[in-house]
């Protein structure tokens, strides 16, 4: 098994690091997609479970997380362009159709924009504690907002990466998994303010709706599994109405037998990845596999 890390280079000159681990060259890619503050390492644990069943693991770093640069007008971020960028890095390692793993805690990347963009480029997409509208169009307050200005007014991304620790993880898992805390801490320091506020900018726009794409995201999907944790707020029963509308897509534009399953990953939080990796790995593997 091994792991290569290397950068991408766009036509504007933005570089995008990414990393691919693989047992063989030959065996399907699934994309590892990341959250919001941080970086390709997040899914440390979860790699080397795909690539010892055959999978050719691709990993990359959002804008200003990791090794990744930032556009110049860090508001042009957008869902759609993040998709694109996805695109474009599949072209240059060389791989047209490939599975997907979609994690967005706030969505800073998204496979069913990427497949409704891109037809036929997931075939199985696996979407983790997914959000389905911004906060703007869900007429909500706009946390995201205040949070790039305080970054801004300290001048660092210390007191983001603690409060979003508690909300991913919770104080009393936090104290009980010391260095696993430490580990996502160390991470997630590898955002820049730049890096926070322009994927924060696509979080804020409104075109982050997903409903209205779902009937076009099922173009070229097999079939779909959303996971999401016990703990994270509301989702369990919101992700309900996404998996009906995917199910739906997938149905009319691909597949008329398919079925989408929900499944809630038990104690875990809003990375269920990591809180609940036994179930999260066990899950995701016997469905790629099928």
């Amino acid at each position: 098994m091994s792991t290569e890390t290397t950068l991408f280079m766009f036509p504007s000159g933005r570089v995008m690091k990414y990393a691919i681990t693989a047992s063989s060259a030959d065996g399907p890619t699934v994309i590892l997609s990341n959250l919001l503050c941080a970086p390709l390492q997040s899914w440390d644990h979860v790699v080397p479970v795909l690539a010892s069943k055959g999978f050719r693991v691709l990993r990359y770093d959002l804008p200003g997380h990791g090794g990744s640069s930032v556009a110049q007008d860090l508001s042009s971020t957008t869902f759609d362009s993040l998709a694109d960028d996805v695109r474009h890095l599949l072209r240059h390692v060389g791989n047209p159709e490939t599975p997907c793993l979609d994690r967005r805690q706030h969505g800073c990347r998204d496979g069913h924009r990427v497949h409704a963009r891109h037809p036929s480029v997931i075939s199985r997409l696996v979407a983790c504690d997914t959000i389905s509208f911004s906060r703007v169009n869900a007429e909500t307050a706009d946390v995201f907002g205040r949070r790039v200005a305080a970054a801004r007014k300290t001048g660092n991304m210390d007191a983001i990466v603690k409060g979003t620790l508690e909300r991913w993880f919770g104080r009393g898992w936090m104290g009980e998994n010391p260095s696993e805390t430490a580990r996502m801490r160390q991470a997630m320091r590898e955002t820049s303010i730049d890096g926070f506020e322009t994927c924060c900018a696509a979080l804020r726009n409104t075109s982050l709706h997903l409903r209205p794409l779902l009937e076009h995201a099922g173009r070229g999907v097999e079939s779909a599994l959303l996971l999401v944790g016990e703990k994270d707020a509301n989702l369990p029963e919101s992700m309900k109405g996404l998996r009906q509308g995917i199910e739906d897509g997938i149905r009319k534009s691909s597949n008329p037998d398919a079925s989408v399953d929900l499944k809630v990953i038990k104690g875990a939080g809003h990375v269920c990845y990591i809180n609940g990796f036994g179930q999260f790995q066990e899950t995701v593997t016997d469905f790629l596999k099928e």
